[in-house]
């Protein structure tokens, strides 16, 4: 998803939105904003952002501000994932220091590629060196389609680039990675691959992008697929209708291949009983149900708890 273009000035000048422009207003359906209304959103990318900067319409402080708000934006929402492009220009020192002390970064809910890519420009015949978050949107969308969005979205090829900005060594790739930096690689007879799947998080349960990305995928069907329990009963029955209803989608993702284990108890449980539902939660109206899930490792499950409001609202919490 793209946030809505600031309107050119009048006269036909050119106009240049700043961070306040680009963060937008829910109310006036504008910027960042505006996207709080559409629920189908699972990846948002502002690759235009960086053409402000390369025009000189912003400075490298204002990409900053812009970028925190989009993920501030994506963590908010809590169903979709920042793709977050590095400044031009950068080698590979510099784009450790833009991470970890410049930006600071540290969110679930973001992933940041590097370098930038070169591709053909059919307008002007020649190569251009552009941000790689479009190709990268364009990525997570064909894995999800071809393999599944729990599958980690590495080691495809970037359709369209035909060179890097700069060429990424084993060496750097090994200091990078650890630090939340996908690169994009060159590899001889293989072609331009992205070659890192992991968050900005320092969280190790979201270290991964995969998990991250599933679990928005889990945590929104699950939100929507028991929706219908809020005009029911909050008593025994129901909590057993709730715990088949979740299991029986949840089985399904493990013989799918989407969860750990050999065994269905070694994926997941379904918890929703007298514990996570005790009198003075019932007489709130609202009905509470524990599920954990082990995306990674057979023996850790990572857990999400669910609320649906007699009201028709629904909560998360991980």
């Amino acid at each position: 998803a793209a946030a809505p273009a600031a309107p050119a000035a009048a006269g036909g000048a050119e106009s240049h939105p700043g961070p306040a422009q680009y963060l937008g207003d829910s109310a006036d359906r504008t910027g960042f904003g505006g996207l709080e209304a559409v629920d189908e959103i699972s990846m948002v990318a502002v690759p235009d952002l960086m053409a402000a900067y390369q025009r000189g319409a912003i400075d490298l402080e204002a990409v900053k501000a812009v970028q925190l708000g989009l993920i501030a934006h994506c963590e908010l929402m809590g169903d979709r994932v920042a793709v977050i492009d590095p400044p031009p220009g950068l080698n590979a020192r510099d784009i450790r220091v833009w991470r970890q002390e410049t930006a600071g970064y540290d969110s679930k809910y973001a992933a940041l590629y590097y370098p930038w890519v070169k591709v053909f420009d059919p307008a002007s015949g020649q190569t251009r060196t552009v941000p790689p978050s479009g190709h990268i949107a364009g990525i997570w969308a064909r894995n999800d389609f071809e393999r599944g969005v729990h599958k980690a979205p590495a080691n495809e090829v970037v359709r369209g680039a035909v060179d890097l900005e700069l060429q990424i060594t084993r060496g750097e790739q090994d200091l990078l990675n650890p630090i939340g930096v996908n690169c994009i690689r060159a590899f001889p007879g293989r072609g331009i691959r992205v070659w890192g799947a992991r968050t900005l998080s320092s969280d190790p349960a979201w270290r991964y992008l995969n998990v991250r990305r599933y679990f928005n995928y889990l945590e929104e069907s699950i939100l929507i697929g028991t929706q219908w329990v809020v005009f029911e009963p909050n008593d025994h029955q129901l909590w057993a209708r709730i715990r088949r209803n979740v299991s029986a989608f949840l089985v399904n993702e493990w013989r799918s291949g989407a969860l750990f284990g050999a065994r269905p108890e070694e994926a997941y449980y379904v918890k929703c009983d007298e514990e996570t539902n005790p009198p003075e939660s019932v007489d709130l109206g609202r009905v509470i149900c524990e599920i954990g899930i082990a995306p990674v490792k057979p023996a850790e499950f990572v857990i999400f708890r669910l609320a649906q409001f007699s009201s028709g609202s629904g909560e998360l919490e991980e």
